[in-house]
Order: structure tokens, then sequence, then C-alpha cells
């Protein structure tokens, strides 16, 4: 029986996906710094040139998975539904989690103290994902997401929000059911008590 080679013909869309795909896999076992491209193209297959013609530099390559991490899809009306505010809430809950979930380790390097330090390019990416995270929530609950005051609330929700996933991911310190728990508590109070309250 034949084993297929580990190098295969890929149309550039596909191997550059596929490159990026090992990366975010690397870089949520290791820290940044032990993270070579030469690691990166051995575990995709193929030669470190082809890396770099396809993303530049380590760092370029960083910042692509990053966006891919950070910048989630806009969930649709068919995942998050309608209706009454709990039940909306725990659907984009749940949704963000099963999201989250396919590179959770990643996730949790990418926005935390683990990436590449004080770079204002990273801190550009992850200011845009809050603020359209932010937008999201609000238009998942039912609130204008172009209120700044409101959008500020749940940006600060948003660190909640990661503290948890880190909880769940790297200390194993809460179940994702408890997670998805206070996540929903807390964003069901917010909606209601805060940002009536705030307005």
């Amino acid at each position: 029986m034949e084993v297929e080679p580990r190098w295969r013909r890929l149309e550039p869309d596909a191997r550059r996906e596929q490159i990026l795909d090992c990366a975010v896999r690397l870089f949520g076992e290791r820290p940044y710094a032990a993270v070579s491209t030469t690691d990166i193209a051995r575990e995709a297959g193929v030669a470190r040139g082809l890396l770099n013609h396809y993303f530049g530099t380590k760092r370029d390559l960083y910042l692509e998975v990053v966006r891919k991490l950070v910048l989630l899809p806009d969930p649709t009306t068919a995942q998050i539904g309608t209706g009454p505010l709990k039940p909306r809430v725990q659907r984009s809950v749940d949704w963000f989690l099963d999201v989250v979930s396919e590179h959770a380790k990643t996730f949790v390097a990418v926005t935390g103290a683990e990436g590449v330090g004080d770079d204002p390019e990273i801190e550009r990416i992850l200011a845009e994902a809050d603020d359209r995270a932010a937008r999201n929530v609000l238009s998942t609950v039912g609130l204008d997401p172009d209120v700044a005051g409101h959008r500020a609330v749940i940006r600060a929700y948003g660190g909640l929000v990661k503290a948890a996933v880190r909880e769940w991911v790297r200390g194993e310190t809460l179940t994702r059911e408890q997670v998805h728990f206070l996540l929903s508590q807390a964003l069901i109070t917010i909606v209601r008590d805060v940002l009536p309250e705030m307005s």
C-alpha cells in the first residue's frame, strides 16, 4: 500500500490557507519566540521560501494569525435567532464558544500577553476586533451599536470574555458550561441593569 507523500500540489489559495492553519496550530502550542518560519514550513510540508512568498516575514504571518482568530465572522440571524433576550444571549455565547474552541489555545495566546509584546499593529487589530465584537453584541441584543458609551461597556465586558476563555482553556479552572453561564448572565445583567442606568 502506497503512502501519500506529505507534499502535494495545491492551488495558491489552498496552499496559503494550509500554511496559515499550520501557523495557527504552532502559535497555540508554543510562544511566538519559540516558533520559527522553518518550523512552520516543515509542519506545512513546504519550502521556507514559499512561506516567505505568501506571507513575508514571521511577524507578517503572525499578524495574519491574529486577524484570523480575533476578527470573528459576524453571526447570522440563523445562528443566533430572534425572540426574548435570554435565549438570544445564550445562543450568541454558545456560537462564540464554538468558534473560539476550534483554535482555543491560539486564541488565548494572541489575545493575551504571550504574543510579540508592544506591537502597534497587533494592538490595532485587537482594538478593531474588540470594537467589531461590541457592535455585534449590541446588535444581537437589540441595541444601537453606534452609541459610543454602550460600545465602551461591551468592550469592557470583552475583557471578562477573554479572561473566562483563558480560565477554561489554559487554567482548566472553569468548564465550558461554567464559562457559558458566566458570560450569558453577565451580558444579560449588563443589558437589563447597567446600560439603562448609563444612558
